[in-house]
């Protein structure tokens, strides 16, 4: 049987993967910093990922290990799983696995945001230590396939799921609103609701990690819905699927700035490779309404 060897096996994207792998047969391999049903320990540290290689000859990596904020007090901590992680996983892979499909994640937050559709072949932007380590990343798996390994990079958008942890913006709203549903009595906080974003099922993206890594065509592609939605439109989508009215239960901080106005991909290259997402926007409110928070990120 095949192994897929997914370090940052404790986010969603880690655990819609695993379910994905052992649908198409393979053997997951999970490792994570924090506690759960997976091998424990850190990318950053080169002994460990190339013993985890070299014991397993995983015919999969996908190298997902991140702390996904934009703030510039986790610089340190962003270089050293995304920047230094990706070096360990790339190294060992050509001295233990050199047969292995390699996936690497980008961001659509790596690009210059204008507010119109962002493919793989625009422009990129500094605006973050998170962006930074993202491009270090990017060209040391571009450096990675010059050597022969068959190195992917999927630009990943906004996605979301029913495993989001409580200080998600989407998960707040969703946990207010059943509450208030079955009777609690607050008013929650939220910033700039007219922002736009993908609202993307994480199991969606997770199939088109696999949809990338299975063909020889194509190595660097946006992977998204190219379908944006408001904050608002989530809001009401939430409260309205309990019949309430959004307006009467959240506050919108008027001194909130915004991070950007809109954020959108252009997956053309991925719908060519024949992946798009099954989940829409009002199937992925109720999966979420449906289901309290799990805790993963």
């Amino acid at each position: 049987m095949q192994t897929a060897l997914i370090f940052g096996a404790g986010g969603q994207d880690g655990y819609y993967l695993s379910n994905l792998c052992r649908e198409r047969g393979i053997s997951p391999v999970g490792c994570s910093r924090s506690e759960g049903p997976w091998i424990q320990g850190n990318v950053a540290d080169r002994d460990f990922v190339e013993r985890l290689v070299r014991e397993h000859q995983p015919a999969y990596l996908f190298q997902l290990a991140a702390n996904s904020t934009t703030r510039h007090d986790a610089l340190f901590e962003n270089h050293s799983a995304i920047s230094t992680g990706t070096l360990n996983v790339l190294e060992a892979a050509r001295l233990h696995a050199p047969q292995a499909r390699i996936f690497l994640p980008g961001s659509g937050v790596m690009f210059k945001n204008e507010g119109r559709p962002i493919s793989e072949h625009d422009a990129f932007e500094a605006s973050s230590p998170y962006a930074v380590a993202r491009f270090h990343a990017l060209h040391a798996g571009r450096y990675y396939r010059s050597l022969g390994l068959r190195v992917y990079f999927g630009h990943l958008f906004h996605h979301e799921s029913p495993l989001r942890k409580a200080g998600h913006v989407s998960r707040m709203i969703a946990d207010a609103a059943r509450r208030i549903a079955a009777g609690a009595i607050e008013v929650i906080e939220i910033g700039d609701i007219a922002v736009e974003k993908e609202w993307t099922f994480a199991g969606d993206i997770a199939a088109g990690m696999f949809a990338l890594v299975d063909q020889e065509r194509v190595y660097e592609a946006v992977i998204g819905s190219g379908r944006a939605y408001s904050i608002q439109q989530w809001l009401q989508a939430c409260f309205g699927a309990v019949g309430r009215n959004w307006r009467d239960h959240v506050r919108v901080r008027s001194d909130f700035v915004a991070e950007y106005r809109r954020l959108v991909s252009n997956p053309a290259t991925m719908l060519g490779l024949g992946w798009a997402p099954k989940v829409g926007f009002e199937e992925l409110s109720a999966m979420m309404m449906a289901e309290p928070t799990a805790g993963r990120d």
